[in-house]
């Protein structure tokens, strides 16, 4: 049913372009200007939206996705900056081609989305993907000033004939490659379900007919606007399918199978007040709010700013903090343990300014863990599982006060760290004792500013 549906468009081109009689010329410049421009506007939010989670997660498919996105975006702002009247009152070649130059490159970062990306590789293929949008970005600036200024090559004429060879040629290769996407992306709704891998796959079917509708039709003919509505649905069908999502993990349906539930080998931070609940017992929560936010002002930036660590959660008094979560921190144990000790030093300022407030106690485990995403559609989070996480938490509430406590896998990635030893201990849920020691100081540390 939904492959009929998404036929129809295609049909109802033939249809137009068979009859002269019914494909009749329409010019409308304020209708044009504003049916591209929230085509543009919807796809930009999309690329934003996907490039944020895509940074956040370090998903190279998520990644793509917002190029692809951000390629749409930009080239149909120009198109709709080439509107009669708007900033030009003749056709500008370099206007008047963006459109098509944007869907073709769109086509390219759509199927360089489709890969499952190995967990080594996904770091490298980031930072690629990053510079790639770099340029994309200066590229679709320059093209707009010499557009705007008719300079070479947007210099002379108003670009290709509907139906012309390049045209024809950009488009065959445009749609083949949407095609694939339009596949991949139903496979992937077919294996994981979800409304949003429908969406995409569906908006990359409307893509390539668009496509089409531009190598063929000619201008303001019925045929001509038919390519702009395509486009206004395809990006909004996918920004109503993220707007269904959970909004923590709105593009989670999209990840790859590492980001959903990849192994990486990291290093986990907890810091908790010892005698938190005392203290809440014995003074009005709003004294209460106000200690945590104090110290939280100090902690938090000490363990993301300072070190490159991610705040997993918060927990009432406590902090979770992962290190390495994108596999681009190979020395994350130094991290975390230069984030400890950088929250102490910060903390144990705001304590001896409050004498009577609680302080805290940090742990750090590494080892190996599974970087998941949790939950269903009423409720997603990102978080790491392993036991490695476990040996952190209770690593932690075995630390002495102000002090930070790591255990021997952590230490081996701390050369020269001067340790006092806090012997084996015996952890719930551990059959053996695990061996852990109290940080004093690591060479060339300065605390945190």
């Amino acid at each position: 049913m939904g492959a009929a549906v998404l036929v129809l468009p295609l049909a109802g081109l033939v249809v137009l372009r068979a009859s002269s009689g019914l494909d009749r010329q329409w010019q409308h410049d304020t209708t044009h200007f504003w049916i591209v421009f929230g085509a543009a506007l919807l796809s930009a939010v999309t690329a934003y939206g996907t490039g944020a989670a895509a940074v956040r997660r370090g998903d190279v498919r998520v990644m793509y996705v917002s190029l692809a996105f951000l390629s749409a975006a930009g080239f149909l702002g120009l198109h709709a900056l080439a509107t009669p009247h708007v900033l030009l009152d003749s056709p500008s070649v370099g206007f008047n081609v963006s459109t098509p130059t944007g869907i073709a490159l769109g086509s390219l970062f759509a199927v360089a989305s489709v890969r499952e990306v190995a967990a080594d590789e996904a770091a490298a293929e980031m930072r690629r993907a990053r510079r790639l949008r770099s340029a994309l970005l200066v590229v679709m600036a320059a093209w707009g000033v010499a557009s705007l200024l008719r300079l070479p090559p947007f210099d002379v004429g108003v670009g290709p004939e509907r139906g012309s060879g390049p045209l024809v040629a950009a488009a065959v290769v445009a749609v083949v490659l949407y095609a694939v996407t339009t596949v991949t992306y139903a496979r992937l709704w077919w294996r994981r379900g979800g409304l949003l891998p429908a969406a995409m796959a569906s908006a990359m079917a409307l893509l390539a007919e668009a496509m089409v509708a531009v190598a063929v039709a000619p201008n303001w003919h019925l045929s001509w606007w038919e390519w702009h509505l395509l486009l206004l649905a395809a990006f909004a069908l996918v920004a109503w399918g993220a707007q269904q999502s959970w909004h923590e993990e709105r593009w989670a349906g999209l990840y790859t199978a590492d980001t959903l539930a990849g192994r990486r080998e990291m290093s986990i931070l907890f810091a908790d007040l010892k005698g938190f609940t005392t203290f809440s017992e014995t003074h009005d929560a709003a004294v209460v709010t106000e200690m945590l936010n104090a110290y939280f002002t100090v902690a938090i930036p000490a363990v993301v700013k300072s070190h490159g660590g991610t705040v997993d959660r918060l927990i009432g008094d406590a902090i979770m903090a992962t290190f390495n979560r994108l596999g681009d921190q190979p020395d994350h144990a130094r991290r975390a343990a230069l984030a400890g000790l950088d929250l102490q030093v910060e903390t144990s300022r705001i304590a001896d300014a409050h004498p009577g407030w609680p302080r805290f106690r940090v742990g750090v485990n590494t080892g190996e863990v599974v970087v998941s995403v949790l939950g269903s559609e009423g409720g997603r989070t990102a978080t790491v599982i392993g036991d490695a996480v476990n040996v952190a938490s209770r690593i932690e509430g075995q630390a002495p006060v102000g002090r930070v406590a790591v255990t021997a896998s952590t230490l081996e990635g701390l050369p020269g760290a001067v340790t006092e030893p806090l012997g084996p201990l015996e952890l719930k849920g551990k059959d053996e004792p695990v061996e852990a020691f109290v940080l004093v100081s690591l060479p060339d540390h300065t605390s945190a500013t």
